[in-house]
């Protein structure tokens, strides 16, 4: 059964780039989904971890992603662990169940993609996987005006494109073309896939 998604992560290279930097975009990120520390806390440095629900931890992630690579050279790495949480704490880091299990084993098992997802079921995550492997060829290379266009967008998910141009202050082609090259209706088909099947596991 599941019934919560745990994400561990941490920032790519944090050690090449000032905390300074993109410390207040994780915390805006994180705060979206929750507060600290019961929802998320921010631990040795550059690592956290975040609790939401299951049918919103892929849209948190690429959220997360896109607001931190509005810095040049930074990202993150992912792993979504979905399960049960049976031990609760006021502090999410001391919390338990096998959806932390799994997304600790799935962290550490990040090698040379920065996204992944593990459940108890083996054909939803190989499918999930490739799914976000064929994603990162798009996402991984989100320029910071590209991923400042993502997250506002992933941030209003009711708003057009022209309801966005006094947000972001760009024209509508502007809009549209940077979520063309960001791949943004291949991400939100692939966000309403995993809704679609993740309320089925």
């Amino acid at each position: 059964m599941i019934t919560t998604a745990i994400l561990t992560g941490d920032i790519v290279n944090s050690r090449e780039t000032s905390p300074k930097i993109w410390l207040p975009y994780l915390k805006e990120g994180l705060n979206a989904y929750g507060k600290e520390p019961h929802h998320w806390e921010v631990y040795r440095g550059d690592s956290f971890q975040l609790e939401t629900i299951p049918e919103r931890a892929l849209e948190a992630a690429y959220f997360i992603k896109a607001i931190l690579k509005q810095k040049k050279g930074v990202d993150v790495r992912i792993a979504i662990g979905l399960g049960e949480k049976d031990y609760h704490s006021e502090k999410i880091t001391e919390s338990n169940g096998s959806a932390f299990i799994r997304s600790g084993e799935c962290f550490q098992n990040l090698k040379k993609t920065n996204l992944a997802l593990r459940s108890s079921t083996l054909e939803f995550d190989e499918i999930l996987n490739l799914s976000l492997k064929l994603m990162a060829l798009t996402a991984d290379n989100w320029l910071p005006a590209t991923a400042r266009v993502v997250k506002t967008t992933l941030a209003n998910p009711e708003a057009s494109q022209k309801e966005l141009v006094p947000i972001l202050e760009k024209s509508q082609s502007t809009i549209s073309e940077a979520l063309l090259r960001a791949g943004y209706d291949e991400l939100q088909q692939l966000l309403v896939f995993y809704k679609t099947k993740v309320t089925k596991l």
